[in-house]
């Protein structure tokens, strides 16, 4: 009975996704969809090539590495606190007032960094933090914009926008910073969120649902733990939350641990790092925009889902093993493979589930696992890293993902399961 009515809403989707597309057309559709990647990637590369500054501008104001943890910790707290805040800001006020908010954010954080002349106002800085949710925001206009069918595909594609900015961002972070001094990233980056908050107001279409979706949610909490709750149970949502923040935590908690890592345990110098990382974006270029996107065409989600999960237990065995960089630059292609996968079909599963008046909250609420696991990450990391060393990230993802795959073969969970088109 669950399959059928979840087969009778994915219908019902279909059936609102083709009056948007009446109302917008087909080809407006889709330059909307490209200019959601466009946001995305720009505010990505903005983002990375402030990460990539901010230790060297942190030590040069005096703020050493336990207060620079609690800088980073902010940040992440201000992200989980925020995230599902502004996916209801998104339901209830479209997905271009949530760019605009996002963007805006994003100008203002820039703004703050370029005055951070002292550690309050480093730390003053974070505060923006709580609406920057790029991401979140352009997957909210492809949600609203595609059908059902469509949307993993549609979806991954914003993988390519990630690769780009760890690409970009970092490459421009270190340039900028190298020749013409540390600030300037920062000017560049607020320089750039003001485009991306015009480019937003311009192109942007200020509704992207159908009307008589929107006002279900006009006047409902923009924070209420009973919504969340209420989210939840909807059939399948809670089970497939569940594998989407423990499958991925163990590699969370090496990648929060990987800067003193790759100097420890690989012998890498920042150089060589940055190396390392731009490997991550083209792996991540090439997974989301070649294989994602064909694998959700061909197979059903829930079998991508076990599939993401399978991968990431031998990611783990691997990870145990591995004693070189070039053993973790072999492992990283299966890794990237299951965290992209994951990611995209979790997001895909969970969107479809809800009520289509509830998936900017829903992915408000995704958007909130990877600042959860940045918040307790360095605690949790810290200790397994100086107590086990590195090969105890690899045997607890390994143990987790083999649990975690034995519950999906066994349980039911009652999504409907349908091939992309």
């Amino acid at each position: 009975v669950s399959t059928m009515n979840a087969k009778t809403s994915s219908g019902g989707e279909e059936e609102a996704s083709g009056m948007r597309n009446e109302a917008l057309g087909e080809a407006k559709r889709g330059q909307v969809i490209r200019v959601a990647y466009v946001i995305a990637a720009l505010d990505l590369t903005f983002l990375f090539m402030q990460m990539g500054v901010m230790p060297n501008k942190a030590k040069s104001l005096g703020l050493d590495s336990v207060g620079f943890g609690y800088l980073q910790n902010i940040f992440g707290v201000l992200q989980l606190v925020g995230g599902y805040i502004f996916g209801r800001f998104a339901d209830q006020f479209g997905a271009r007032a949530a760019l605009i908010l996002s963007c805006a954010s994003g100008s203002i954080f820039f703004l703050l960094m370029s005055l951070s002349t002292s550690i309050p106002l480093l730390f003053l800085s974070r505060l923006p933090g709580v609406f920057m949710h790029g991401i979140p925001g352009a997957q909210k206009v492809i949600t609203d914009m595609t059908t059902p069918s469509q949307r993993a595909g549609a979806l991954g594609k914003l993988g390519l926008c990630f690769g780009v900015g760890i690409i970009a961002g970092s490459a421009m972070g270190g340039v900028l910073s190298t020749k013409f001094g540390i600030y300037v990233p920062t000017y560049v980056g607020l320089a750039g969120s003001l485009i991306n908050t015009l480019i937003a107001m311009v192109w942007i279409p200020s509704q992207t649902k159908p009307k008589s979706e929107h006002h279900m949610t006009e006047h409902s909490d923009l924070f209420s733990i009973r919504e969340i709750l209420r989210l939840m149970k909807f059939p399948g949502v809670m089970e497939v939350f569940i594998v989407k923040v423990f499958a991925g935590f163990p590699i969370g908690l090496f990648m929060i641990m990987f800067s003193i890592i790759s100097m420890d345990f690989f012998g890498l110098e920042a150089v060589e790092s940055g190396y390392l990382m731009s490997y991550f974006g083209v792996l991540q270029m090439v997974v989301q925009g070649l294989v994602v996107g064909k694998l959700a065409s061909r197979c059903t989600e829930m079998t991508l889902l076990r599939l993401s999960v399978f991968v990431f237990a031998g990611v783990g065995l691997g990870m145990a093993l591995m004693r070189t960089v070039w053993h973790y630059c072999v492992i990283a292609v299966p890794l990237v493979f299951a965290f992209s996968m994951l990611a995209t079909i979790t997001d895909s599963i969970l969107t479809k589930a809800v009520p289509s008046s509830d998936t900017g909250a829903m992915l408000g609420i995704c958007a909130s696992v990877q600042p959860l696991t940045r918040t307790v990450g360095p605690t949790i990391g810290g200790v397994l890293y100086k107590q086990f060393g590195v090969s105890s990230f690899g045997y607890l993802q390994l143990m987790v993902n083999l649990g975690l795959f034995v519950y999906l073969l066994k349980s039911k969970i009652p999504l409907g399961e349908m091939k992309s088109q």
